[in-house]
C-alpha cells in the first residue's frame, strides 16, 4: 500500500505541476490505459500515419544485416505497445533467449506478452509494467543485449529530457550492448500535420482519452467532451504540438491537487513530437554517452544503431 500511495502522490504532483504552468500541459504518459493503447495501435494503421510503415520497412530491410554479427541474447524494448514491429527484430535474432517488453499499460502489456510467447515458444518473455521515463529495474539478462526504442517516441521529449532518458538507457547497457532507435525526420510540414490530424478522428479520440485517464487515476472532473483536438507543426522548434482546447469556460477540480479555471479557447498541451535530422540525433547521443554506429533512412524516417562510449561527458 505504501508503494501505491507514493505512486498516486507522484501522479498528483505531475498533474498539479502541469496544470500550474502557462500554458497548461499534461505529460503524454497519461494517454495510455488499455483503451489509449488500443487507440494508438489504430493510429498506426491509418493512411495518414506514415511513421509505422516507414519504420517497419527499414527494420525489415536492415535488421538481418545489422544484428547478424551482434547476435543479441536479449532484447529490451521501451514502450513496447503491441510489439508488431518487434517481430522484425526477433526474426533477425533467432538465437535470442529473453525478450523484455516495458510499457506503462499493464493490461495491454500482458496481452502483448501472451502474443509474443505464442509466436516464439522458445523465447522467454519477461514483461515489465513500468513508466520508462522514471527509474525502473530490469531482470538479470544474458548479454549482449539490444535495447530498442521504436516509433520515434524519442520525439516526445524536449532535448534535455531526451538526453536524460538516453543517459538512463546508457547506464543499463554493457560494453557490447547496442541501442536501436526509430526517428521521424524533418520534412514538409503538411505531411507531418496530416499524420496527427487524421480524417477519421482517431487521433482526436486518442488525445481526449488522456483526460479520461487523468479522471480515473486522480478523481478529477474533466468534462472530456468539452475539449477539441488540435495539432500543428511548430516550424521554429521542428516539432508537432498536440493540444486539447476548451470549447467553453470551465473549472476543473483534481482532489488533492487543486482547482483550475480554463477560459473558452484555452488549451492544455498534451504532447510534443520533435522531428530530427542526423546532426540532432548525433548531438543527443553524444550528450548521453552513445555514438551512432549505423544509420539508414528513406527520407521520411530513420533507424539508428547506437554503441556506448567509455565515458559520459
Amino acid at each position: 500500500m505504501a508503494e501505491l500511495a507514493a505512486a498516486d502522490a507522484g501522479v498528483l504532483d505531475e498533474v498539479r505541476d502541469g496544470l500550474g504552468r502557462a500554458p497548461k500541459e499534461l505529460p503524454p504518459k497519461f494517454f495510455y490505459d488499455e483503451r489509449g493503447s488500443e487507440l494508438f495501435e489504430a493510429i498506426t494503421r491509418l493512411p495518414e500515419y506514415y511513421l509505422t510503415r516507414a519504420e517497419a520497412a527499414l527494420l525489415g530491410r536492415w535488421m538481418p544485416e545489422w544484428l547478424g554479427a551482434l547476435r543479441p541474447a536479449s532484447l529490451v524494448e521501451l514502450g513496447a505497445g503491441s510489439a508488431v514491429k518487434t517481430r522484425l527484430i526477433l526474426d533477425a535474432i533467432p538465437a535470442a533467449q529473453v525478450y523484455v517488453p516495458v510499457d506503462v499499460s499493464a493490461d495491454f502489456l500482458e496481452s502483448t506478452a501472451r502474443r509474443v510467447r505464442g509466436a516464439y515458444p522458445g523465447l522467454e518473455v519477461r514483461a515489465v509494467a513500468a513508466d520508462f521515463t522514471a527509474a525502473f529495474a530490469l531482470p538479470g539478462l544474458p548479454h549482449p543485449t539490444l535495447h530498442a526504442f521504436l516509433g520515434s517516441t524519442i520525439g516526445n521529449f524536449a532535448p534535455d529530457d531526451a538526453v536524460a532518458l538516453l543517459r538512463a538507457t546508457r547506464a543499463r547497457m554493457g560494453t557490447h550492448d547496442r541501442f536501436l532507435m526509430g526517428v521521424d525526420l524533418r520534412k514538409d510540414p503538411a505531411t507531418v500535420e496530416a499524420a496527427y490530424n487524421d480524417a477519421a478522428g482517431v487521433t482526436a479520440e486518442f488525445n481526449r482519452n488522456m483526460l479520461r485517464v487523468v479522471n480515473a487515476r486522480t478523481g478529477a472532473d474533466f468534462d472530456v467532451d468539452a475539449y477539441e483536438h488540435r495539432a500543428f507543426y511548430h516550424r521554429a522548434e521542428h516539432r508537432i504540438e498536440m493540444h486539447l482546447v476548451a470549447s467553453r469556460a470551465q473549472t476543473v477540480t483534481v482532489p488533492g491537487a487543486g482547482r483550475w479555471t480554463l477560459a473558452a479557447g484555452e488549451s492544455i498541451r498534451t504532447e510534443i513530437s520533435c522531428k530530427h535530422d542526423r546532426a540532432s540525433i548525433e548531438a543527443l547521443f553524444a550528450a548521453a554517452g552513445l555514438r551512432v554506429e549505423r544509420w539508414e533512412d528513406d527520407g521520411l524516417f530513420a533507424i539508428v544503431l547506437g554503441v556506448p562510449v567509455l565515458e559520459v561527458a
